[in-house]
């Protein structure tokens, strides 16, 4: 029966996605050991190290469906090694091969190979992901490249943009970010041999080639060195997805902000018998934003205890290991989730242009105070200018009067510009300055990623 909110048949929906729980299943897991375990064989088989024949016949068998995982979480008891694996595996070999799986190695080669090679099938689907919400968010841009609406700095309003524009910035900071999952692959998927403490002792005539022709099975890059007590690597993973997970909670939480009843802008998808409330029928709560939210603040806030486990000793510490076996599959499968409820808020995102423009001049005028001024200082200069739209403002925002009636009654206004003039200012429309330009750009530069 599960016990975690991952793998559970009420909440499992909220923290993980059936992809992430088939990557990283006891079976995936497993797998992945007999995957490295086989491609060491096969090295070892193909450079004489070891009978080919008994190299052939370890990749053979090299089937989780074949083991008994159970049996191997009973061993796990009294041996925190790849043993228990190598107990269950060797039980389907025939032919005495099972004398000669694990050649030279360590449980820790096995065992960070086994995980990198789980992060790689997570970091594929995480990164597939990032692209499908920057491919939404560019599509936001597009379509809303010249809606206006109020840009707002310290939650108030500001002067206008385009909501293409917001989109926009989205998207470019989800390209930087594909960007670092990418630069990243070289240093991070990097396989591990190197036994007991990283000498290759157990290995001296043909151990380079074993590790060589090894990674090149698995498809992962050769270590320089061993990286038994170098964790930066898995460090990097995590932090990189937090990085990432500071993205989406932030594009997330822009939507969730925008989805206030006061201001309602935007708003996640709505179906009928999407239920807000148990005692209030009214309610179309943010419920996927909240969910998105929390999970993003979930994987921040793991990226510190894995860059804490980077301090181990000597040349082996599974004390700190095994922070890394619990974490960084909890990361990736609240990102995961995160991803894809992302997805499904972006390509359903309801869009209220009406709003946008209602809100716009909420202020009466006020939003267009700079415009004002930059004209006016054309005539008098910014400093003075600066001060005259100043008072003008502040009278209109205490009597809550448009702003239009305050300059109008203001001999320095009144003098520079024509009654047709000043409305021209006041029109938000009319100062979304290179809002659609800067969209083009960052369209320009992602849309083929």
């Amino acid at each position: 029966m599960a016990s975690s909110a991952v793998d559970s048949v009420i909440h499992g929906f909220l923290f993980s996605t059936d992809e992430m729980r088939e990557i990283f299943s006891d079976k995936s897991w497993a797998q992945k050991w007999l995957d490295t375990e086989a491609a060491l064989a096969k090295a070892q088989g193909e450079l004489g190290v070891i009978p080919k024949e008994k190299a052939d016949i370890i990749n053979k068998y090299a089937d989780a469906n074949l083991l008994d995982l159970a049996s191997i979480g009973e061993f796990y008891k009294s041996s925190i090694t790849i043993v228990p694996l190598l107990k269950a595996f060797k039980k389907v070999l025939p032919d005495n091969a099972g004398e000669f799986v694990h050649w030279g190695a360590t449980s820790q080669d096995i065992v960070d190979t086994g995980l990198v090679l789980l992060e790689r099938d997570a970091y594929q689907v995480i990164l597939r992901d990032m692209k499908e919400c920057l491919k939404h968010c560019l599509t936001l841009a597009k379509k809303y490249r010249n809606t206006a609406q109020a840009g707002r700095t310290h939650v108030v309003h500001a002067i206008p943009i385009t909501f293409g524009y917001k989109a926009a910035v989205w998207a470019d900071e989800l390209g930087r970010d594909i960007e670092r999952l990418e630069a990243m692959k070289d240093r991070v998927f990097v396989g591990e041999m190197a036994g007991a403490v990283g000498t290759l002792a157990s290995q001296p005539e043909k151990g380079l080639e074993t590790q060589k022709r090894m990674m090149e099975i698995l498809g992962l890059n050769v270590p320089t060195i061993a990286w038994h007590v170098a964790r930066d690597n898995q460090a990097e993973f995590v932090s990189t997805l937090a990085i990432c997970a500071g993205t989406i909670g932030r594009i997330n939480h822009e939507i969730f902000s925008l989805q206030h009843t006061e201001i309602l802008e935007l708003e996640e998808p709505f179906f009928m018998g999407k239920v807000g409330s148990s005692t209030m029928p009214h309610k179309r709560n943010p419920a996927v934003l909240e969910n998105v939210l929390a999970l993003c603040r979930n994987v921040r806030s793991i990226a510190p205890s894995i860059v804490e486990s980077m301090v181990s000793e000597n040349e082996r510490d599974w004390g700190c290991f095994l922070s890394e076996w619990e974490a960084i599959p909890r990361a990736c499968h609240m990102f995961g989730a995160a991803l894809q409820k992302s997805k499904y808020i972006l390509e359903n995102l309801i869009v209220y242009e009406k709003h946008m423009e209602r809100n716009l001049n909420a202020q009466k005028g006020l939003m267009m105070s700079e415009c004002v001024m930059m004209h006016l200082a054309r005539k008098l200069g910014r400093l003075t200018a600066h001060e005259i739209v100043y008072k003008s403002c502040m009278k209109a925002y205490e009597q809550e009067v448009p702003l239009k009636q305050i300059l109008m009654q203001t001999p320095e206004v009144t003098q520079a510009f024509t009654e047709e003039e000043v409305d021209l200012m006041l029109n938000p429309h009319s100062y979304i300055g290179l809002a659609p330009e800067f969209v083009d750009r960052v369209v320009a530069k992602w849309e083929n990623i």
